[in-house]
């Protein structure tokens, strides 16, 4: 029995995108030739892994068993090709970097292009996940570096500051709050909220500051994106609570007005720098980690 990393590679895509053709595109391949690899893995398993059907895959039970253990394989093959990139003379290799929205929006940009020309032949990997994922990540050893506005770092992880962004309000220029120079909390909770990824940090922040509060959250929609939360906000479906990168990104046209949110726990919001607590980490990994602490400072 011969199974080939590529195709391992491939069946896991397969089963995330949960469609043939759609993993194909993704690791642009021809749909058929990608099918014949995985009726080609299945051959050497000795049993069928995915139940085709029009609308997609799903996994059997062997190839449920079998994604388990591909994962672990493709992982520990990547981890190997990283370790002995890092050996050479150059700084090279790839990283893999989850952060969460407000960070990718607000500050990355910037600091993975100087990154980027110190180092030309590094290669990030970016993954965008909320806070409490991205801290999961770094803890199951899946994010080389992770950034979150996460307030409880796991002892396990070494941690760096790398922005301080407040809370903001935003909210049409016709809104009764636009006024209102400095906000708080109880002014906001007195109109609607268009919400912004349920478990992500903000999410859990506002929910809890509302229950301390004894007043019920008012949302009439919840989004996913701070686009669309900005969007949403200036055809008039609420008012919004974001980062101050986000507010910078998105609602800088003349249709919103931004508005401190004038609460403690609104204006010492930051965004942190984490890793696993290793010794020694390969070297582009620590290159990305003293760049973006280098840049905060």
């Amino acid at each position: 029995m011969r199974i080939d990393p590529y195709s391992l590679e491939l069946f896991i895509a397969v089963v995330e995108e949960g469609s043939i053709a759609r993993a194909a595109s993704r690791n642009h391949i021809a749909p058929s030739a990608l099918s014949r690899r995985m009726a080609d893995l299945e051959a050497a398993m000795g049993l069928p892994l995915l139940i085709r059907s029009p609308s997609g895959v799903e996994l059997t039970e062997a190839g449920r068993h079998a994604f388990s253990r591909a994962a672990a394989v493709h992982d520990q093959l990547q981890s190997l090709a990283r370790e002995v990139q890092s050996l050479s003379g150059e700084v090279a290799g790839v990283v893999r970097l989850f952060a969460n929205a407000s960070a990718i929006v607000g500050f990355l940009p910037e600091r993975l292009k100087v990154f980027q020309a110190r180092y030309p032949l590094v290669q990030i990997a970016l993954t965008e996940q909320i806070s409490d994922e991205v801290v999961r990540a770094c803890l199951e050893d899946r994010a080389d570096v992770g950034i979150s506005a996460n307030g409880r770092i796991p002892g396990a992880l070494d941690s760096w500051p790398f922005a301080n962004d407040p809370l903001m309000v935003v909210l049409p220029p016709e809104h009764e709050l636009a006024g209102v120079q400095a906000l708080t909390f109880n002014d906001v909770l007195r109109f609607p909220l268009v919400a912004l990824q349920a478990g992500g940090s903000l999410d859990q922040i506002l929910k809890e500051r509302a229950a301390a509060a004894r007043v019920p959250l008012k949302i009439p929609v919840t989004v996913n994106s701070f686009d669309a939360q900005c969007r949403m906000v200036e055809a008039g479906l609420g008012i919004g609570i974001v980062p101050t990168s986000a507010a910078s990104a998105f609602a800088g046209s003349q249709g919103f007005v931004r508005r401190p949110l004038d609460e403690p726990w609104a204006t010492s919001r930051s965004l942190r720098l984490h890793a696993l607590r290793k010794s020694p980490r390969l070297r582009a990994v620590q290159a990305l980690i003293d760049t973006l602490v280098l840049c905060e400072g």
